[in-house]
């Protein structure tokens, strides 16, 4: 038997039935299904959610992702070691190779510059392991560039290298005439007695005493500028313009053995001693400029001489004494 309800109604002094309505007993039953399917849903996704519930390919995913990490892991520990060598290279670029060659280092800020604008890693974003995938690709692009700027350092150095190369093959570094065929070291550079009006001038070079028909050697590489007796003086004489501000002189020769515009290599023989010009006895006159001023020849004969017959030679043309032109 259904169980009856009552409440008092205090207005009428008495007891009246409770009567429930229809539609709210339906509302009850449907708020009642409502939580319950809303209550299920969520339940639902928070064990999906859970690792009780993964399916095979969540697990594989897993995993994967996992993978890549370890990899990204090894990668950047590489990166760490191209980029501990890359350190090394940069630093004998600049305190080495570039002070060797006289040039300016290339700035720390330079070489690890990152890439300005536009930003270069926006579909990277928006991950769950975005940031990780974002600095490493950072620190590639960065050692990439960092690599690129030394390869073009050196691609510089090598160049500076053969140029060097090509200056040292320009200095006139050797005697213009050998020991052996030496009388003697007639006159050094600087001022001395002119032999004609004896007066004391300015000497702009060194005079070789020697055998008329002694050969005469190229001090170093360079093209014959002039092979001729037009300039005042000097009767038979040869330019030799080496480039790098360097050009050498050579007076009085009996003969030549070159002609202008002919290419020279440091001890090839190009003439002959002889007394042509203004002179008072068979000898070269040898002149040595560099960016156009006379220098004394003195201070390049490093290349066919000991330390002794260098010490001899300096005594010598340091004497204030009479020049042979």
């Amino acid at each position: 038997m259904k169980k009856v309800k009552y409440y008092y109604d205090s207005e009428n002094l008495a007891y009246r039935k409770i009567v429930t309505k229809k539609r709210k007993r339906f509302g009850y039953i449907a708020l009642f299904i409502l939580s319950a399917a809303v209550f299920g849903v969520l339940s639902f996704i928070i064990l999906l959610n859970t690792p009780f519930f993964e399916t095979p390919k969540d697990r594989l995913q897993a995993r994967e992702i996992e993978n890549l990490k370890i990899r990204y892991a090894i990668l950047n520990t590489k990166m760490n070691e191209v980029d501990a060598v890359l350190e090394h290279i940069e630093e004998r670029d600049n305190n080495l190779y570039r002070t060797f060659f006289n040039t300016s280092i290339i700035p720390e800020e330079q070489r690890k510059a990152g890439f300005g604008g536009v930003n270069r890693y926006k579909d990277l974003e928006g991950y769950n392991n975005s940031e990780l995938v974002i600095n490493t690709s950072k620190r590639v692009d960065i050692l990439s560039k960092q690599a690129a700027i030394q390869s073009q350092s050196l691609d510089e150095i090598v160049k500076l290298a053969k140029e060097k190369e090509k200056l040292l093959a320009a200095i006139p570094a050797i005697q213009p005439v050998k020991n052996e065929n030496l009388k003697q070291m007639a006159s050094g550079f600087g001022y001395r007695s002119d032999p004609f009006t004896k007066v004391r001038k300015f000497h702009a070079g060194m005079d070789f005493s020697a055998p008329r028909g002694t050969p005469i050697y190229a001090t170093g590489d360079g093209i014959v500028e002039r092979a001729d007796n037009t300039a005042s003086g000097y009767g038979n004489h040869i330019v030799v313009r080496h480039g790098f501000g360097y050009e050498t002189l050579y007076g009085h020769l009996s003969k030549y053995k070159v002609k202008r515009g002919q290419k020279v290599k440091r001890g090839d023989v190009i003439g002959f001693v002889g007394s042509t010009g203004r002179s008072e006895a068979p000898h070269l006159h040898y002149e040595v400029h560099k960016n156009g001023e006379v220098v004394n020849p003195l201070n390049y004969y490093y290349g066919n001489i000991s330390a002794a017959e260098y010490a001899v030679i300096s005594k010598l043309a340091s004497q204030e004494n009479q020049s042979l032109d």
